[in-house]
């Protein structure tokens, strides 16, 4: 639904249609915020499906294109996910079977398996730069410089208040 840039957008409490307020600003907040992470997700998923890669499977590619021809352990890989998955191992598999990420054990210690984006990884990723780049501007449509600013800013301190609390 395309709305007018001027009109007040719907509120989290009317989005989800709930008829009593909620008990504080906090909990308004905490629940827009999951709901916009989930509208992302959704929004970015619609770029990613008809390439056949998932918003994790991406993550993955986009990491191990940055550490170059080294690549990366496995664990490292779920260490620097956005999205935190514990069957990251399955994940890659199924990546490796599209032949976008190739795996090998390392010399020094077998545990350990390394991780390396294919040619066909980086490929994949390229043809997807434009679009999910496209994706990232939507931003930059309804917040100016300062207010993303902001927003990092502000998505930094809660992340760092959750993850103070996991320890």
């Amino acid at each position: 639904m395309i709305r007018d840039k001027a009109a007040r957008p719907p509120s989290i409490l009317e989005e989800i249609q709930q008829s009593k307020p909620f008990r504080s600003l906090s909990q308004e907040a905490y629940l827009a915020l999951l709901r916009t992470a989930d509208d992302s997700k959704r929004y970015i998923s619609r770029v990613l499906e008809p390439a056949g890669v998932t918003l994790q499977q991406y993550n993955v590619l986009r990491i191990l294109r940055g550490t170059g021809k080294e690549g990366l352990p496995t664990l490292t890989v779920a260490e620097r996910m956005l999205e935190r998955t514990p069957g990251v191992t399955r994940l890659i598999d199924r990546m490796e079977r599209k032949n976008w990420v190739e795996r090998s054990r390392c010399t020094e210690d077998r545990r350990r398996v390394w991780c390396k984006i294919t040619r066909s990884g980086l490929s994949l990723l390229e043809s997807l730069d434009g679009p999910v780049s496209d994706v990232d501007n939507v931003l930059q449509d309804v917040l100016g410089e300062d207010e993303l600013s902001d927003l990092n800013r502000y998505l930094d301190r809660i992340r760092a208040r959750l993850n103070d609390t996991e320890s």
